[in-house]
């Protein structure tokens, strides 16, 4: 009788469980870690293929509205050729005339209302639910201690959804995270290097607003949004600060094991390079709190703290543990929300 193995997925956890990351980190001195991350980022936003090509935004106001506090306005720009997006903005009552405030781009994680909930549309009873579920209006929290807030919606997300309106597409089963990573990898892109520049076109409008400062620009996310908050860092130095919200974890355990990704998170050859903890401290020196859910059901608290503890090692070595702040909070999957004030009021002031 033979007792080899016949699973696929134990042969790639296996396969993960050996893997040892090309780049991962093993400096000493502030000197070899600055040769670690100037070799290791270029190789490591190489994974993620072409990005695509940019053009005019043609920002176009569609609505402006005031609900807790916020004067919010809803924008229509365009992110590439042959797509728009709509951006959230949320604008403090308390700006006066003539003055610039710091801003948060905020991404949205995964889930059927993009980033409607981040933003604080609690229109219904569902957006609620979503919003005391993931303490995720973030967006609108933010904005009412004095930020700036914008967000747009990833591709297949939100107002992008293909089967929302007023796309009507046909649904399907399939995620279309997937299916926009099998797309974009045809043409030489990927699902995180299309987000990131429509990330940049939005921060391409927020720069120009006469009451954003555009040296003060940070940006923060839930889940899969904290996987773009980390991307549009490294992609973008325009961002001074930088909030990762529940996206802690070791690609062998969340990836391999648990199956909790997909393909807007991954990029060819990356995990060939570094593993996640890799990946957050290529932002050092750059300011980065990270929150993480002690009764996290997704990234569970075991393996996200032995990220956070990698990650902290990097900001040690590299004599920058001041910029680098854990809010580990008694929640679920969510904004633990204790530390974001003062950690971007000390960066963005």
């Amino acid at each position: 009788m033979s007792f080899r193995n016949l699973s696929p997925k134990q042969m790639f956890e296996q396969m993960a469980a050996d893997h040892i990351p090309e780049c991962q980190f093993t400096a000493k001195s502030v000197k070899e870690w600055e040769t670690w991350r100037a070799e290791t980022l270029p190789r490591v936003l190489q994974c993620l293929g072409e990005f695509p090509p940019r053009c005019p935004l043609n920002p176009e106001l569609l609505a402006e509205w005031r609900h807790d506090g916020l004067r919010t306005q809803k924008w229509l720009i365009d992110v590439q050729p042959g797509l728009a997006a709509t951006l959230l903005l949320n604008i403090p009552e308390s700006l006066e005339d003539g003055e610039q405030r710091a801003a948060i781009l905020c991404w949205h994680g995964h889930g059927p209302f993009g980033k409607e909930p981040v933003m604080g549309n609690d229109s219904s009873a569902e957006l609620r639910t979503a919003i005391a579920n993931h303490n995720y209006d973030y967006g609108r929290q933010m904005a009412q201690a004095g930020f700036v807030t914008f967000a747009i919606d990833w591709i297949g997300c939100g107002e992008r959804n293909d089967t929302r309106k007023p796309q009507h597409h046909a649904p399907q089963s399939r995620d279309w995270c997937n299916l926009y990573y099998l797309h974009a990898t045809m043409l030489g892109m990927t699902s995180i290097s299309i987000n990131v520049s429509h990330g940049m076109a939005a921060m391409d409008f927020a720069e120009q607003l006469p009451f954003v400062d555009a040296g003060r620009i940070g940006t923060m996310g839930l889940s899969g949004g904290g996987t773009m908050a980390l991307w549009s860092s490294l992609c973008d130095p325009r961002i001074k600060a930088t909030e990762i919200i529940c996206y802690s974890d070791l690609w062998r355990h969340f990836g391999y094991r648990d199956l909790n990704y997909c393909g807007m998170q991954v990029a060819p050859g990356l995990y060939k390079l570094v593993d996640l903890p890799d990946l957050q401290a290529l932002l050092c020196p750059r300011p980065l709190l990270v929150d993480v859910g002690a009764n996290d059901s997704c990234f569970r608290v075991d393996t996200a703290m032995a990220c956070y503890r990698q990650v902290a090692a990097v900001y040690e070595v590299a004599n920058a543990q001041d910029g680098l702040e854990l809010d580990l909070h008694a929640g679920e999957h969510g904004w633990g929300g204790n530390k974001a004030l003062g950690f971007f009021q000390e960066h963005l002031g």
